[in-house]
């Protein structure tokens, strides 16, 4: 009877202390969450403000203009914003689709075939992702204006294209997500190696594509400094660009400053959706029973 108490007491004693322990890891991820947010609240709090609350107003108190601004904001220069929006859209969006499949074709490739070099091309992949952007950017556009590409939409189109993380991350995911014994069996059922890519392998990869999509899409949505250097007509500017441009025309004319707010606030609303929409991509143990 003594051990059972004791047994009991010690179990109780034990949760206590995990509950505990779980409540510290909690708090940092809701301090995260927090700092991660709140420039996100503070943006949509001050597009919701007209030109005279902006500077009149408590930070975050809600203002009744959101509509006026989104309003004037479209009708800007003859709705340049929308142009922007869509040359982002063209560059995130084809970017991200180009990148991602590349980046499976050749994480595929190295993860599941032995041929000389693999590992010094892994290796030198490894070396350019500690590579920063900013660093390749001024040589780039000395390259395309070399060749003639310089303020054109391929400038900010085709560097993005190949990406040595997306590539390791491919690498990694094939290697743990399409077993060998599978592609063996396809090989002895007769299927050919672009076969087995497009049927077996690329099928299992997709929440790995996914994951590379979303965090491409996301890099480009943001890239500033690329296409600020790239590209010299505000017609082929994207939203960071463009807004960008508006900033440095608000110093002389503060009235600005709501469509600039008002704009970032909407760049922010296709990322959100895009995320909550593909959430239902990532999905584990895809091939798990392929093999038994």
């Amino acid at each position: 009877m003594a051990t059972a108490t004791a047994t009991t007491s010690h179990r109780r004693s034990r949760a206590g202390s995990g509950r505990t322990t779980g409540v510290v890891p909690t708090a940092l991820l809701l301090i995260g969450a927090i700092y991660c947010l709140f420039p996100v609240f503070w943006v949509l709090i001050a597009a919701t403000k007209s030109p005279g609350e902006l500077f009149s107003t408590a930070t975050l108190s809600f203002g009744t203009g959101l509509f006026d601004n989104v309003a004037e904001l479209f009708a800007y220069r003859d709705g340049v914003f929308w142009l922007w929006a869509a040359n982002t859209l063209l560059y995130a969006g084809g970017g991200a689709l180009l990148s991602t499949a590349v980046s499976a074709v050749s994480g595929y490739a190295l993860a599941k075939y032995r041929f000389p070099g693999r590992d010094a091309i892994f290796n030198l992949l490894i070396g350019g992702i500690l590579v920063p952007a900013v660093v390749l950017a001024v040589p780039q556009y000395l390259l395309f204006s070399k060749i003639g590409l310089a303020d054109s939409h391929w400038a900010v189109l085709l560097p993005q294209i190949l990406h040595p993380y997306s590539i390791y991350l491919a690498r990694i995911y094939a290697a743990a997500a399409i077993p060998d014994s599978l592609l063996e069996a396809g090989r002895i059922d007769g299927a050919g190696e672009w076969r087995l890519m497009s049927r077996v392998a690329m099928p299992l990869m997709v929440p790995g594509m996914v994951t590379i999509f979303l965090f491409q899409f996301v890099a480009i949505w943001n890239n500033f400094l690329l296409p600020f250097i790239m590209l010299g007509d505000d017609g082929k500017f994207p939203l960071t660009v463009g807004l960008y441009t508006l900033l440095a025309a608000g110093a002389n004319q503060p009235a600005l400053y709501n469509l600039i707010l008002t704009g970032a606030f909407l760049s922010i609303v296709p990322l959100i959706a895009l995320f909550l929409t593909m959430q239902r991509y990532w999905k584990t143990d895809l091939s798990s029973g392929a093999v038994k």
